[in-house]
């Protein structure tokens, strides 16, 4: 059976769905639907370069580890990682108090690629793998758009939230 999520910016009011990779990445995929609904405030990708996303507090009973990892996502790729252990603190990074970044020990990342040409390495952490744990199947224009305004125009205020289909 066919699993499918939302992927929505809620201000902007835009929409897109992802199909989970349940044969390529069974423990991530399961991992993330278990916790659904997801909601946060978004950020846009400081290093990798087409990339919104999401901090939410570690919520898998077991971590997944790494599965169907990569370091050069592709458009519509979502993608999953844990960062345990304050890696999240640097001020560079921005992240404001409050938010899960700083919250918790425990974060885990989901991040949507919305254009080509990625690259996840981090200046203080070197290579970052994420695990592919779903792929968008519609609204990925439209989405890519939204995600450019976020870049262009800020994401103060929106909030990146993934819903079961």
């Amino acid at each position: 059976m066919t699993r499918l999520i939302t992927l929505t910016l809620e201000s902007r009011g835009v929409t897109c769905t992802a199909r989970l990779l349940d044969e390529e990445a069974p423990r991530t995929a399961s991992a993330v639907w278990d916790a659904l609904p997801l909601s946060e405030q978004v950020f846009h990708g400081k290093y990798a370069r087409n990339e919104i996303y999401t901090l939410v507090p570690a919520f898998a009973e077991q971590e997944p580890g790494p599965e169907n990892t990569t370091i050069t996502p592709i458009p519509g790729d979502v993608c999953y990682f844990d960062f345990t252990g304050g890696n999240l603190t640097n001020p560079a990074y921005g992240y404001e108090t409050g938010t899960a970044a700083t919250r918790t020990p425990g974060v885990v990342d989901l991040a949507l690629f919305y254009g080509r040409n990625n690259l996840l390495i981090n200046g203080d952490q070197g290579w970052v793998p994420g695990n592919v744990f779903a792929t968008v199947v519609d609204g990925l224009p439209e989405m890519a758009q939204a995600c450019q305004d976020v870049w262009m125009g800020g994401a103060r205020g929106e909030r990146l939230s993934l819903a079961r289909a």
